[in-house]
């Protein structure tokens, strides 16, 4: 693709903080005081790639590898130290108004409401600044009230609202001047199971309605899986990866996992000669297997044990980027 057909064009974003450090105690603050020691960090380091009008793409990496910084210089919030950004052929870096009513940034742990107020005061203060027109504006509150079910809740101040409440007026106001592109920074962090898939089908009902493009990272493995195709992957700051999750998974994984119901126990000594044991309860058991070996692993499992049922497959996304990052990998809580 093109870069002028791209909605969202990066090429080597680069972004560098001055990080100040201090020994602890009274005389290190006050050498702090007289001379301040800095160290650079390289928060994105020449990130590349390019979406597609429409597309939505996952954006995953443990936790301090560059998401957030790449989404607040894709939104204008930071300035790049170097590098190329252009998203609906705007610099995010100079946020000309045009630029601002045609995207917006969610992120889960912050708020735009304004906690005193109810939610629709909110509303009407986005409606001014976006310079919504009414007939709009009334259309697509119509339209969020029946698919987040905000009904009854837009009247109450948002300090008394629950999480996930608040979250549906969140989104709501954040979309209300439908921007064509959404960068989602955690969107469900914190809420529940319902709430979550509450948050995913308006998300997915928005793109196909709009065409929106949608840049998503989130904890839970589940909002990338049930909306992205695409998995951008970033770590210390450098892209280490863009695919599908498919090829993210023959990537990341060296096996593949086995899964078996038994007749009769069987002990996890006993499964460990045909691979690695990941969980064992005596009549199910679930082992981690090379992809290369796993048709005549599981022909020896059938032919030594008295297996009721036999499943193979791709290892679970969350297993996959705990193995491609160890510790750090962002699975959910």
């Amino acid at each position: 693709m093109l870069p002028h057909d791209a909605a969202v064009h990066v090429r080597d974003l680069r972004k560098q903080y001055a990080v100040h450090e201090k020994d602890p105690g009274f005389v290190g603050s006050l050498r702090a005081f007289v001379h301040r020691k800095t160290r650079q960090v390289e928060a994105v380091r020449s990130v590349s790639f390019d979406l597609a009008p429409g597309e939505v793409v996952g954006f995953l990496g443990p936790n301090g590898a560059g998401k957030t910084t790449t989404l607040k210089m894709l939104s204008g919030l930071l300035h790049p130290s170097g590098g190329e950004a252009r998203v609906l052929g705007f610099e995010p870096r100079r946020r000309e108004t045009a630029f601002l009513k045609q995207i917006t940034l969610v992120m889960g742990q912050k708020q735009q409401l304004i906690w005193d107020l109810p939610a629709l005061d909110s509303f009407l203060v986005n409606q001014a600044i976006y310079e919504i027109p009414d007939e709009q504006y009334r259309a697509t509150m119509r339209e969020f009230t029946e698919v987040l079910g905000l009904e009854g809740i837009l009247k109450k101040q948002v300090r008394k609202l629950s999480l996930g409440e608040r979250m549906k007026c969140e989104l709501a106001a954040a979309l209300l001047h439908r921007p064509k592109i959404l960068f989602l920074d955690e969107p469900t962090i914190g809420l529940d199971v319902n709430m979550q898939e509450a948050v995913r089908e308006f998300v997915r009902d928005y793109n196909q309605r709009y065409g929106a493009t949608v840049m998503l990272t989130s904890h839970y493995m589940a909002d990338v899986t049930s909306l992205a195709r695409r998995i951008l992957v970033i770590d210390q700051g450098q892209l280490v990866f863009d695919g599908d999750l498919a090829q993210l998974a023959e990537q990341g994984s060296g096996g593949k996992t086995v899964r078996l119901q038994f007749r009769q126990p069987v002990s996890g000594a006993q499964l460990a000669a045909y691979g690695t044991v990941v969980s064992s309860d005596g009549l199910s058991a679930e082992l981690r297997v090379p992809r290369a070996e796993v048709s005549a692993r599981a022909a020896r499992l059938l032919s030594d044990l008295d297996v009721a049922d036999l499943t193979v497959q791709d290892p679970p996304i969350e297993a996959v980027m705990a193995e491609l990052f160890g510790a750090k990998a962002e699975v959910p809580a």
